[in-house]
């Protein structure tokens, strides 16, 4: 008996050691990288720094060797920026149907302020940071450096498209105005139009006489932020009275968000408007 009970208790000991030894229960002891996506470096010389970015690679796009995507820049693209909560909203949105495929592009920020305002005239405006109006070489990256470098790393499509909110919502309507032709859609979130006296506001309608047959799609919204819901509406009446023929656009009234809590919704709001995915024909 004494034999046979020193036999069961080094059976009990082996398999113990076994178990606890195991390559899975040890895998399983250790902590390991959450991946949700990819990270690259990019050198500008345009703005003399080396940039950060953040992609989210749609559901199937690595399995489907052939399949081609559009792709959705945004600035505050980092990680402790708006990119994790964006690419929630694209991943969920494109799993229930409501999204075709993108690539999602987060550009992380080294100086914000810089990069997302232009010129002003307005002391107080230049009081924000050391350094403003910076939009036209952060847009000359993007289109020159970023977008050639996306190109060329990922199977894209041609279709492209930007959303921004605040001061990234004031430099997508600014492009918008500027250079309508750098993207398909613009997506402006509570944007910051008060920058410069309003300028981009109030010259919509002379910026906009330029195009002709602009077959683009503008989705805009805004908070109870006082001072961007006026001039926000300002802009809407302007599009509403001299929009360029083929221009889709959609203003989208928020009162019930403030500026820290418009973001989602109305991304949400906007990319079913602007991503629904396309239904084939018959």
């Amino acid at each position: 008996m004494t034999i046979f009970r020193g036999a069961i208790a080094l059976y009990f000991l082996v398999l113990t050691e076994l178990f606890f030894s195991s390559p899975a229960l040890a895998e399983a002891d250790q902590s390991l990288p959450l991946v949700i996506g990819e990270t690259f470096m990019i050198p500008s010389k345009i703005l003399g720094e080396t940039r950060r970015i953040n992609v989210y690679l749609p559901a199937g796009y690595t399995e489907s060797i052939d399949s081609r995507v559009s792709v959705l820049y945004m600035p505050d693209g980092g990680i402790a920026e708006d990119f994790l909560h964006v690419a929630g909203l694209v991943q969920v949105s494109q799993g229930n149907g409501t999204m075709r495929p993108f690539l999602l592009v987060g550009i992380e920020n080294t100086q914000r302020r810089r990069d997302m305002t232009g010129p002003t005239t307005n002391n107080e405006d230049k009081k924000i940071a050391p350094q403003v109006g910076g939009s036209a070489a952060f847009r000359q990256f993007i289109r020159d450096e970023l977008m050639p470098e996306v190109n060329r790393r990922y199977r894209t499509c041609g279709e492209t498209a930007i959303v921004g909110e605040s001061l990234a919502g004031l430099f997508v309507m600014e492009t918008f105005l500027l250079e309508p032709s750098l993207f398909d859609t613009y997506i402006a979130l509570d944007p910051s139009l008060w920058w410069n006296n309003g300028e981009m506001a109030n010259n919509a309608d002379k910026l906009m006489l330029k195009q002709k047959n602009l077959k683009k799609r503008l989705w805009f919204a805004s908070s109870n932020e006082t001072g961007i819901a006026d001039i926000t509406q300002q802009l809407a009446t302007t599009l509403a009275a001299k929009s360029p023929s083929g221009l889709q656009w959609h203003y989208e009234k928020m009162p019930e968000e403030t500026h820290g809590t418009i973001y989602h919704p109305a991304a949400l709001k906007s990319f079913r408007w602007a991503f629904k995915p396309i239904t084939a024909t018959p």
